[in-house]
């Protein structure tokens, strides 16, 4: 049989692998940092309502630029951050992915690259390289907190097109301090102009405040944000970025024609009808998630400090073993590739009870 080598695939995509995470039919699924509480009945039927108008036009082509759907994301962020922002700064696609490809096409390319601090969202490079963009991995601590002089060093020698910042990142849970995002951008505008990218998809479980008042003056800073974190609709598949309007005209560029169905705009308006629900639900997983962090040090467990809705645990001596160890207890939770470490999504309580049932077991069985 023909195989993925045996195609003229372009050469920076040879020997890697898709995106993606196990999907097993377990008792306890806390790998793919989903938020476990379904959506309130209300909002389902709201949902229902707003479809269904959609449904008697869709003999149509839906609002291209989502004029309506973008106004009420300006809303939600001014309303959350306290930073007033328009529809025209404001931009969404399908999945805060399909928004970084948006700014990879638009402003990466063939001859262009892009910097990340690894570990972080695997997604970066890997767009990257899907639109022909160069990669480079910048330093972290050992603590995992971005070292901002070495940063600053490499953007000055390398002179990236991009910059990705994730606050908080994804594997490990870390946020990035506001003085560090200043420095990466002046330095990127010293030896760019560069974009910078800020990735908030797990904003809203910060202790700290969104940074993207950030974007006041600086034309060239980006930051995206989704829905399927906080509001519970990973489903859905809605991303939005906020920036300098000139950023969203310049993404309108390589946009697809009526990129965002009218389905998916009338129920991203509908769940924007019910924050004050939803962000109610995010107030539990982040007490959950502070729950986690203290059950597992308790355990003697070496626990990253997180500001997202998952924690990320170890040291192991064989993590993969671990991560078998747990599946074995019905608890499915996610090995990054980070060495030594996994990493667990706040549930409900009942799951998370069930996880810290399997971890004493486990730690238990398997020595670290």
């Amino acid at each position: 049989m023909t195989g993925i080598e045996d195609l003229p695939v372009r050469d920076e995509l040879r020997g890697k692998t898709p995106y993606g995470a196990p999907q097993l039919d377990v008792p306890v699924r806390l790998n793919t940092n989903e938020n476990p509480y379904p959506l309130p009945e209300e909002l389902v039927r709201r949902i229902a309502e707003r479809v269904t108008d959609a449904a008697r036009t869709l003999n149509r082509y839906p609002d291209r630029d989502a004029v309506e759907l973008r106004s009420a994301l300006a809303a939600y962020l001014s309303r959350t951050t306290g930073y007033e922002v328009s529809g025209a700064q404001v931009w969404a696609a399908n999945g805060s992915n399909e928004v970084i490809q948006q700014l990879l096409q638009t402003f990466g390319g063939p001859g262009r690259t892009a910097v990340g601090f690894e570990p972080s969202y695997s997604m970066h490079s890997l767009i990257s390289r899907g639109t022909g963009t160069g990669w480079l991995s910048g330093p972290r601590r050992e603590d995992f907190t971005i070292d901002t002089e070495a940063a600053v060093r490499a953007i000055a020698e390398h002179r990236p097109e991009i910059v990705f910042v994730c606050s908080p990142n994804n594997p490990t849970g870390t946020a990035v301090e506001r003085d560090t995002v200043l420095a990466l951008y002046e330095a990127a505008q010293a030896a760019g102009p560069s974009m910078v990218i800020v990735d908030e998809a797990y904003g809203e479980f910060s202790h700290r405040p969104s940074l993207l008042p950030l974007i006041e003056g600086r034309p060239n800073l980006v930051v995206s944000r989704t829905m399927s974190k906080a509001f519970g609709a990973a489903g859905l598949r809605l991303g939005y970025l906020a920036a300098d309007p000139a950023v969203v005209d310049a993404v309108q560029l390589v946009r697809l024609p009526y990129h965002l169905s009218a389905v998916t705009q009338a129920t991203a308006l509908a769940a924007l009808e019910h924050t004050d629900t939803l962000l109610g639900y995010v107030e539990r997983l982040k007490e959950e998630r502070d729950r986690l962090v203290r059950e597992l040090s308790a355990l003697g467990l070496e626990v990253t400090e997180s500001d997202a809705n998952f924690v990320q645990f170890g040291r192991f001596d064989d993590a993969q073993a671990t991560w078998r160890a747990l599946l074995e207890h019905g608890v499915l939770v996610r090995d990054n590739g980070v060495p030594g470490r996994l990493r667990v999504s706040a549930g409900t309580p009942e799951e998370n009870d069930a996880f810290l049932d399997a971890v004493r077991a486990v730690t238990k069985e398997t020595p670290r």
